[in-house]
């Protein structure tokens, strides 16, 4: 790191980027320059899906995290919507006849995403047991290629940070990525009354290139009803 000083720049220290900071730069300018991104944002209420987590971590002695059961469930609806399954790829598109998810996973000096595979074949206890062993790997950087690729979606959360709302960049060649707020406590009206309840809310950014507005809408109302309703979440955690 070298100190320097010029007649007009403020003071600073220069290091050289990382090769993990150099890829993630390239890869996320080459993402926003060539990828039309579009927004959609959900208030998701959680009072049913902290309820059904508590009880399978209760009933079966493994404690799943809320990701856990946010990759089963986009697993779930992609599969009722393969139109969301897709990217597209030198002019083509290209549809996926399997659901494998990236987890945006914070390491020293930048951002891994490794892949839990074949979400649509695997219970919700597989999902914990691999996501578990790939985040391990990724904070100890010791991912496999094939550990870190052939992602068809990413999932990144940042409410452990108490961030309640933000917008991801996608992770091409990926046409979606779902970025998860914080859970809070908030005032809500149930049956004419004030209340509180729990409450998240969630953000899909889309590629506009290959999918549209009423298909994302689609895509994350379909998302938010099966993480409200409690009879959908029992079958997921099955």
């Amino acid at each position: 790191m070298n100190d320097i000083k010029t007649d007009f720049d403020a003071h600073f220290q220069e290091e050289e980027a990382t090769a993990l900071r150099k890829i993630i730069a390239k890869r996320m300018v080459e993402s926003k320059l060539t990828n039309p991104h579009f927004y959609l944002t959900v208030d998701v209420d959680v009072d049913h899906l902290s309820k059904a987590r508590s009880t399978y971590i209760e009933t079966h002695g493994r404690k799943i995290s809320y990701n856990d059961i946010f990759m089963k469930a986009v697993a779930h609806l992609m599969m009722m919507h393969p139109e969301c399954n897709i990217a597209f790829c030198d002019n083509k598109i290209r549809h996926y006849s399997e659901v494998n998810i990236c987890i945006a996973v914070a390491v020293d000096g930048g951002l891994l995403t490794p892949t839990v595979r074949n979400c649509e074949k695997k219970s919700i206890a597989e999902i914990n047991e691999e996501a578990i062993s790939l985040v391990e790997k990724a904070r100890g950087k010791r991912l496999r290629q094939r550990e870190s690729q052939g992602g068809t979606f990413t999932l990144s959360n940042l409410g452990m940070y108490g961030i309640e709302e933000f917008a991801a960049i996608l992770n091409p060649p990926q046409s979606m990525i779902l970025a998860v707020g914080a859970i809070r406590e908030t005032p809500v009206v149930r049956d004419g009354r004030i209340a509180i309840g729990k409450r998240m809310k969630m953000t899909l950014s889309c590629d506009h290139k290959v999918l549209d507005g009423a298909v994302g809408a689609l895509f994350l109302a379909g998302l938010k009803e099966v993480l409200e309703n409690p009879a959908r979440l029992n079958v997921l955690l099955q």
